[in-house]
């Protein structure tokens, strides 16, 4: 049987479970700049599981955007998004599961394109910048996370969300924004080692807070999204939801800054746990991660 293209008449219409809805022969991996990865693990949750159903509920959300963005007067697919298929978590130990992601990121990295990790938990994204960080050596991490993520160990493990951006400063320098909640020990931590971790709410404007995070980054940077650092009264749909995070304007306007003066060279949204909000939560997310790629493809320095 001849491979069905979107294009013959008659027929179709077809659901194709891609970023966009986008048909397969539309959205090419050779002529993508963009490849979704979807990582649907949350092995070491620890309040609300449900985050292995998050890429799935992203995607099938971005079926549902329009691909004109208003802000940059663009339609941001034509830099071509390739969503990969979803990838099945190998469960033997969280190296293995850390391995596959570097992996599958070095791979689209040394094609020259931008991996997007859709999670998950959190500790997918140290497969991510692992990978990356082999490839570009001065690179840094934006943790924008309502949570330090700091503990060296927590439950019995040196690898669970908990200890994720403890475990990326073992690879590179990481710069955390939108923190509202932390343990003691990493409070000491944190005031010890002079750890560049910018709280939220600010006294200062948000233009003066994006400007004191990029004065923390190298020229490349990995930008990691942990859903919580929103309030939950626009992002309900997370593990471990905080009162008092950043509002949709506050966190775009951060990334517009940041995007306009650092190279990203990859980025990952994670925590969402579909069945603990509306789905309203989803199509926010799959919103941000569409904003993101408009703004590394239209406002990032080469």
């Amino acid at each position: 049987m001849h491979e069905l293209n979107s294009g013959q008449s008659g027929l179709g219409p077809f659901q194709w479970d891609t970023f966009l809805d986008t048909p397969p022969d539309e959205a090419r991996y050779e002529h993508a700049d963009f490849v979704v990865l979807s990582v649907p693990f949350d092995g070491t949750t620890s309040f609300k599981s449900g985050a292995r159903d998050g890429p799935a509920a992203i995607i099938a959300a971005s079926g549902h955007l329009e691909d004109y963005d208003i802000e940059l007067d663009a339609d941001i697919s034509e830099a071509g998004i390739h969503t990969a298929p979803e990838l099945v978590p190998n469960l033997s130990s969280m190296g293995a599961l850390i391995g596959q992601v570097d992996r599958l990121t070095t791979q689209v990295s040394s094609d020259g394109k931008t991996p997007v990790l859709l999670g998950g938990e959190h500790t997918i994204s140290i497969g991510a910048v692992s990978a990356l960080a082999r490839r570009y050596p001065d690179i840094a991490v934006l943790y924008l996370d309502a949570h330090g993520d700091l503990r060296d160990e927590y439950m019995g493990t040196r690898w669970g969300h908990a200890s994720v951006a403890r475990r990326l400063m073992e690879v590179c320098p990481v710069a955390h924004a939108g923190v509202r909640s932390l343990s003691a020990d990493e409070q000491r931590l944190i005031s010890e080692a002079n750890l560049p971790v910018h709280l939220w709410p600010s006294d200062a404007p948000l233009d003066e807070y994006a400007e004191k995070l990029i004065g923390d980054l190298p020229p490349t940077i990995y930008i990691s999204i942990d859903l919580d650092v929103l309030d939950p009264s626009i992002m309900a749909a997370v593990g471990t939801p905080e009162p008092g995070g950043m509002l949709w304007h506050d966190l775009i306007q951060i990334l517009r800054h940041v995007c306009e003066a650092k190279r990203v060279v990859g980025f990952d949204l994670v925590e969402l746990s579909p069945a603990e909000g509306p789905e309203a939560c989803a199509y926010t997310a799959a919103k941000l991660a569409y904003k993101l790629m408009g703004y590394v493809s239209t406002l990032c320095p080469s």
